[in-house]
């Protein structure tokens, strides 16, 4: 789901400058008020789709306490972009009516608002779990780290806390958990989910009296990431669990530059065929055939020679967006380089496929792109190989001669190479314009 950020500011330059940041991000938009008024509009026109604020205090029309109060009226974490530091605003960090304050310096500072901002949202994704028989303990965690806008889950055992990590549903990436505790404790806790997570995937945070520090210990030793003594202050709870999810958010960004596409945010080649040469043994075991693609942006060139480079960059970007949009989850896509993206479905039909590409194609030719002042459109070229095949690469090689074939039959169009190993034991042509598998041998 696309998290929105509402922008507040009335200076021009400030504001295109940020909008750029943000085109950086992936799964991140924004929503612009020049002013209080048209900040209020937003918020009851589009509550539901604003999860962030970044606010200046300087408005026209309304004082600092003013802007403050609506995002915090809506229950929306802010960031405060101002020009001047003094210690107001030292004292709404610290009241936590804000969650940081960003000085207007230069392109630097636009890059930091707009990365906190982004990290905050991938936080808020997250789910932490606690754990402890105390109710009283849990209700002073969850006191302790609202400001975090996490999602909280709790556990009054072990156990119970065990079975909760092991459904994936729930998307917990990070527990704090007793040590002291009925049916399971807090160390056998541990010692399970080290044996499902590393420690650069799920954070533990071990809770225990200041009379328990050879439990601390022993808890370190098996891999917990912070402790905190009972009782705490809650100042203390707050940092200790931002600082685990600003390290989880770390280990997660160098997992993605090794692999994923640094403009688009894609997956990259690397990635396709370490996870594709899986799926594909999988699927070959079972005897099972799978569809590979190629999609290729029709005249690209023309965009960066008349749009110019980062008009092209956007556009590159918005294949992203189209083809999550098109695809299931288990669905693998990758950039593959310059233009050009592969993918690869399994446990579809040779019909289900074509319609699936197909509603991709004609999303394409009908979207309009806005970029700057600029307003475009670019349609692509689809060569899909569907059947049983010998190795991924032949799976590739077959897609990437039918990609080659709608190019030369006019491109904006899907054609279809099937595997000589398919049970049709055919080649067959598919034309965007026609439905199903056709019969046409080339």
């Amino acid at each position: 789901m696309k998290k929105n950020i509402l922008i507040v500011e009335d200076n021009e330059n400030t504001l295109n400058a940020l909008q750029k940041e943000i085109q950086k991000y992936e799964g991140i938009g924004a929503f612009i008020a020049s002013n209080y008024r048209d900040a209020i509009k937003l918020l009851r026109k589009e509550r539901n789709n604003i999860h962030f604020a970044i606010i200046d205090l300087t408005l026209p029309d309304a004082n600092e306490k003013q802007i403050v109060a609506l995002t915090n009226s809506h229950h929306l974490p802010s960031i405060i972009f101002t020009g001047t530091s003094d210690a107001k605003m030292r004292d709404l960090v610290f009241n936590k009516e804000v969650i940081d304050y960003v000085l207007k310096e230069n392109r630097k500072s636009v890059a930091y608002a707009i990365k906190r901002a982004y990290q905050f949202l991938k936080q808020h994704q997250r789910t932490l779990l606690i754990v402890d028989d105390s109710q009283l303990y849990r209700m002073a965690i969850k006191n302790a780290i609202a400001p975090l806008s996490i999602t909280v889950m709790e556990a009054e055992n072990g156990a119970e806390a065990l079975k909760m990590i092991q459904n994936e549903a729930n998307n917990i990436s990070i527990a704090i958990t007793d040590f002291n505790m009925p049916v399971m404790d807090g160390m056998e806790l541990t010692m399970k989910i080290r044996a499902l997570y590393n420690r650069d995937e799920f954070a533990v945070i071990a809770a225990s009296t200041m009379d328990d520090r050879e439990i601390i210990k022993k808890f370190l030793k098996i891999g917990i990431n912070d402790f905190i003594f009972k009782p705490f202050e809650n100042d203390e709870v707050l940092v200790k669990v931002q600082s685990a999810l600003e390290v989880l958010d770390l280990f997660q960004e160098t997992k993605d530059l090794a692999n994923k596409d640094f403009l688009t945010g894609a997956y990259n080649r690397r990635y396709f065929f370490d996870v594709g040469d899986a799926i594909f043994a999988k699927n070959k075991r079972k005897k099972l055939p799978i569809a590979v693609a190629m999609i290729d942006i029709d005249h690209f060139k023309r965009i960066n020679d008349i749009y110019g480079h980062d008009a092209g960059d956007f556009a590159l970007k918005t294949v992203i967006e189209v083809l999550k949009d098109s695809l299931r989850k288990s669905d693998l896509f990758a950039r593959f380089g310059g233009e050009e993206f592969a993918l690869l479905l399994e446990e579809i039909t040779c019909e289900d496929v074509q319609k699936v590409l197909e509603k991709i194609r004609s999303t394409f030719e009908a979207q309009r792109i806005v970029f700057d002042d600029a307003t475009f459109s670019y349609t692509v070229s689809i060569g899909l190989a569907f059947g049983n095949f010998k190795t991924l690469e032949e799976a590739l090689n077959l897609s990437d001669r039918a990609l080659y074939q709608a190019k030369n039959n006019g491109r904006n169009q899907t054609v279809l190479n099937q595997s000589p190993n398919h049970p049709h034991g055919i080649n067959v042509r598919l034309m965007s314009s026609e439905a199903g598998c056709v019969k046409e041998v080339f």
